[in-house]
């Protein structure tokens, strides 16, 4: 700790300045203790049981990682308004690690990406599917053919399946690299 921040925390109050914290925490105290006065109402026993009229549950599987954990997402106007944990799931038998108990967030999130996008002229634009893979397939032929098969390293996912996972090293053997492994140990 440096000498002037020691001095700081050590650093005696006048009178004046102690009058002025003391008259702002006065102040605050009293306007909040009227803000707060019949803001909230207990909620009816309807409104507990059934807080969005008109949704539907839909049992759905938390894509966090490849477990596939069990979640009942309610959706009300097909927007996911709120999500409970599948008790009768035999994977995750009732539980959700923090990631799965946070997945609403992530799907309403207003920075979701959920079109392929280019950058073109320092914009970001909205492309179609095709238009993605074939950019991306001449991309890696492109590579492939200027610098080898091993310039290109391919990353795995704990989101994917031992299934995918065998699909997705077959495709690096035949795109002609061993250069393959997982995002977690990134």
């Amino acid at each position: 700790m440096s000498v002037n921040t020691y001095e700081a925390l050590n650093a005696k109050v006048g009178r004046r300045s102690f009058m002025k914290m003391a008259a702002v925490a006065t102040a605050f105290g009293v306007t909040s203790s009227f803000a707060n006065t019949n803001v909230t109402r207990e909620a009816s026993a309807e409104e507990i049981k059934n807080p969005f009229p008109g949704s539907k549950e839909i049992k759905t599987i938390c894509t966090a990682c490849s477990v596939g954990c069990g979640v009942i997402a309610e959706v009300q106007n097909g927007v996911w308004v709120r999500q409970e944990v599948a008790t009768d799931h035999p994977v995750s038998l009732g539980g959700h690690c923090c990631k799965g108990a946070d997945m609403i967030d992530m799907v309403r999130s207003e920075v979701r990406v959920k079109h392929p996008m280019v950058k073109k002229n320092g914009q970001w634009q909205r492309i179609s599917w095709d238009e993605a893979l074939d950019g991306i397939s001449k991309k890696l032929e492109e590579l492939r053919q200027k610098d080898g098969p091993d310039a290109v390293q391919f990353l795995g996912s704990a989101k994917i399946s031992n299934e995918q996972a065998y699909y997705f090293r077959k495709f690096a053997a035949l795109f002609g690299t061993n250069n393959i492994d997982h995002q977690a140990r990134i």
